[in-house]
C-alpha cells in the first residue's frame, strides 16, 4: 500500500511539473519532428534540415495542387524518397519506430501526420495527448481546446498562410474516382441552386473533353434540384477566364482595386456582422433562458409539481436545445471574426495575387490558394444555344464583380 501511495504521490509531482513547463512554453516532446533537428550547440533548440525540409514543403506543396495523402505517399515512393524513420536512422538519429523494411515506402497516415503538424509553422504544441492515470498507458487524443499553443518559438518550414489553406483543403476531402482519375476542382465546385457538391464523373473510356461535374442531389433525386452539369474543360475555360482577368486587373490598377474592393467588403462585412450580431444577441438570451428554465423544473420536481418522467423529458429537451444554441454561437462568433478580418485579408488576397503577374495557364496551386469555391448555375437554354454561368468566390475576399470594376475604372 506505502508503495502504490509513493508511487501516485511521484507521478502527481511529476504531472504538475511537466504541466507547469507546458504552460509556460517549454517543449514537452523528446522527439524531434521530420524537417528539423537538434542545434548541436544549444539542444534544446530546432533548426532546419534541409534535406528532410525540402521533403516536407513537396508534401504540403502537392496537397495544395489537389493531391490527397495515398496519392503524395505514392509520389515519394515512386521518387525513392526515405520515409521519416529510415530517414533518421540513416542520420543516426533516434527514433521511436523499428527499421522499416522498405526505406521509401510511405504511408497515408505518415502523410496526413505531416500535413496537420502545426510545428511547421515554427509553433510548439504541448499538451496533445493525456492519459487517465499512472495505471493507464494509454495515450489519448487531446481536444484542440485543451491543448496549448506558442507561436515563433522556432524556424518556420511552412508560412501560416499554406498550413491554414492546407487544413481547408484537408477538411474538402473528396472521393477519388474508380478510374483514379481526378479533377483539380474536385471539392471545390457547388450547385448554385442548392449549395450541395458537384461530384467529379468520368470513366476508363473518356477522354478528357467527356469528363463532367453533375449535381450529387439531382443524382440522388431529379425532383429535389435540377441538372447541374457541366464539362470539366468548360468549367476550366470559364473559370480560367474570369481568374485571368481578375489578376490583370488587380496588378495593373492595384490601387483601385483595393480602394473598391475594400469598400465592397465593408459594406459586405458591416452587413454580415450586424446580422449575425442581431442572432447572436437571440442565441445567448435564450440560452440564459433556458437557464432559467432548468432551475424551475428542478424546483417544481423537488416540490412534486413535475413528476420524475415529465422532468426527465423537459430536461433533455432544454439541454438539447441549448447545445444545439451554444455549438450556434460559437460559429456566429467565428464568423463575425471572420468578417471584422477581411479588410486584413484583402491586403494577403492582393499580396497572392501579384505572385501570378506571369501565369498563362491554371495551375493546381493557383487554383486552390485563390479560390474557395465555383457555384455552377443551371443551364439556360432560352435562346436555344445551351449557356452557362459560374459564380467564383475568392479565398479571403469573396466574390469579385471583375466586369463591373472594369466599367466603373474606365468611367
Amino acid at each position: 500500500m506505502s508503495n502504490e501511495f509513493y508511487a501516485r504521490d511521484t507521478s502527481r509531482k511529476i504531472r504538475a511539473v511537466q504541466k507547469a513547463k507546458g504552460e509556460r512554453g517549454d517543449r514537452l516532446t523528446v522527439n524531434v519532428p521530420y524537417g528539423y533537428r537538434k542545434n548541436p550547440d544549444e539542444p534544446k533548440e530546432w533548426i532546419i534540415d534541409e534535406e528532410a525540409a525540402k521533403v516536407v514543403r513537396q508534401i504540403f506543396d502537392l496537397c495544395m495542387q489537389g493531391r490527397g495523402p495515398s496519392q503524395i505517399a505514392a509520389q515519394l515512393e515512386k521518387e525513392k524518397v526515405l520515409n521519416p524513420t529510415a530517414y533518421k536512422q540513416r542520420e543516426g538519429r533516434k527514433t521511436p519506430h523499428q527499421a522499416p523494411e522498405n526505406e521509401c515506402r510511405w504511408h497515408e497516415s505518415t502523410v496526413v501526420a505531416i500535413l496537420e503538424r502545426m510545428e511547421y509553422i515554427g509553433a510548439t504544441v504541448n499538451f496533445k495527448t493525456y492519459s487517465n492515470s499512472i495505471w493507464d498507458k494509454k495515450q489519448r487524443a487531446n481536444p484542440i481546446e485543451n491543448q496549448k499553443v506558442f507561436y515563433g518559438t522556432h524556424p518556420a518550414i511552412i508560412t501560416q498562410e499554406v498550413f491554414d489553406k492546407v487544413q481547408e483543403i484537408r477538411q474538402q476531402r473528396h472521393r477519388r474516382t474508380a478510374t483514379g482519375k481526378s479533377s483539380i476542382f474536385s471539392g471545390l465546385v457547388f450547385c448554385a441552386d442548392c449549395r450541395q457538391k458537384l461530384y467529379y464523373s468520368t470513366t476508363k473510356y473518356f477522354e478528357k473533353r467527356q469528363d463532367f461535374f453533375i449535381c450529387s442531389t439531382h443524382r440522388a433525386n431529379k425532383d429535389k434540384c435540377s441538372g447541374h452539369y457541366v464539362r470539366a474543360v468548360t468549367l476550366e475555360t470559364m473559370v480560367w477566364k474570369h481568374m485571368e482577368a481578375v489578376i490583370s486587373f488587380v496588378t495593373h490598377h492595384e490601387e483601385y482595386s483595393r480602394r473598391e474592393m475594400g469598400k465592397k467588403l465593408q459594406l459586405q462585412s458591416e452587413e454580415a456582422i450586424r446580422v449575425h450580431k442581431k442572432r447572436l444577441a437571440q442565441a445567448e438570451k435564450r440560452i440564459a433562458e433556458l437557464d432559467r428554465l432548468f432551475l424551475k423544473i428542478y424546483e417544481d420536481n423537488a416540490n412534486g409539481k413535475l413528476s420524475d418522467e415529465r422532468y426527465a423529458m423537459m430536461s433533455a429537451t432544454y439541454e438539447n436545445e441549448q447545445t444545439e444554441l451554444k455549438t450556434e454561437v460559437k460559429k456566429l462568433q467565428g464568423e463575425i471574426k471572420v468578417q471584422e478580418q477581411k479588410m486584413q485579408n484583402l491586403g494577403v488576397f492582393i499580396q497572392r495575387v501579384k505572385k501570378y503577374t506571369t501565369l498563362n495557364e491554371l495551375t493546381p496551386y493557383a487554383l486552390r490558394e485563390l479560390v474557395k469555391g465555383i457555384y455552377v448555375e443551371a443551364p439556360d437554354k432560352s435562346s436555344g444555344k445551351r449557356k452557362q454561368k459560374a459564380h467564383i468566390e475568392y479565398d479571403l475576399v469573396g466574390y469579385i464583380p471583375v466586369n463591373e470594376l472594369m466599367k466603373a475604372e474606365k468611367v
